[in-house]
């Protein structure tokens, strides 16, 4: 049986996918629910005794209750902080979507939900011909939208929403992470993402509070968790 599964993607680097990401993980495991998390591809990692590790990786495998194996959760795992095309090409290595699906699905047999975080953006190169978008139609699941509330973002979350359509990948809606601490007419900015992506966001993850955000994004997790059926 296919799980259910949620791509998490954002409109930038940096914008919150990780913090998202596993306050998701969490606030679907205070359900009950036994939630498996993947990392596919990952750069910017740090060798250690066991191997390379990311960090990303390392804080959704904190957050699950699904015992995995690193390379199950993280397969594509690359040292440089570059982009993951770049850092796979110098590492003489393919990524291949194919491969990455097969093991969503078989960490899928031991789970009630995979979240799985991209990297980057949606359109982030993971090969010469292939990006996150790819993977996410691959795995058949639906993308969440992570906007990173900044100037700029208008643009971006527009952009991003219509890549997601584009693909053919079904959109599980967005959630608006507040990344700077005073940015001029957020309010504003807040209701014209509402109007531009056509529905409300989930959840407004407020800039720095940590308990804050773990409450709204938990509370995103029981809707998502609720109204999703694929």
């Amino acid at each position: 049986m296919t799980p259910k599964g949620i791509f998490v993607t954002g409109t930038d680097t940096g914008v919150g996918k990780t913090v998202v990401a596993c306050a998701l993980v969490r606030g679907l495991t205070s359900l009950g629910l036994r939630v498996a998390v993947m990392k596919p591809v990952a750069s910017g990692s740090v060798q250690t005794a066991k191997g390379l590790r990311n960090a990303d990786a390392l804080a959704l495998a904190q957050a699950s209750n699904v015992p995995l194996i690193y390379n199950e959760i993280n397969p594509y795992c690359f040292e440089a902080p570059v982009s993951p095309h770049i850092a796979a090409k110098d590492a003489g290595i393919r990524v291949d979507t194919d491969t990455i699906r097969r093991l969503y699905l078989a960490i899928g047999q031991a789970a009630d939900w995979v979240v799985v975080e991209g990297a980057g953006g949606w359109l982030a190169p993971i090969s010469e011909r292939q990006t996150m978008a790819d993977l996410a139609r691959a795995l058949g699941i639906p993308a969440l939208m992570v906007v990173g509330v900044k100037l700029g973002c208008l643009n971006q979350a527009q952009l991003t929403r219509l890549g997601i359509e584009a693909r053919g990948v079904s959109f599980a809606g967005w959630i608006a992470n507040q990344a700077e601490p005073s940015m001029a007419r957020a309010e504003e900015n807040l209701a014209t993402l509402e109007r531009l992506i056509g529905e409300p966001a989930l959840a407004i993850v407020p800039y720095s509070r940590e308990a804050a955000a773990t409450l709204v994004l938990a509370q995103a997790a029981a809707r998502l968790a609720g109204g999703l059926s694929f």
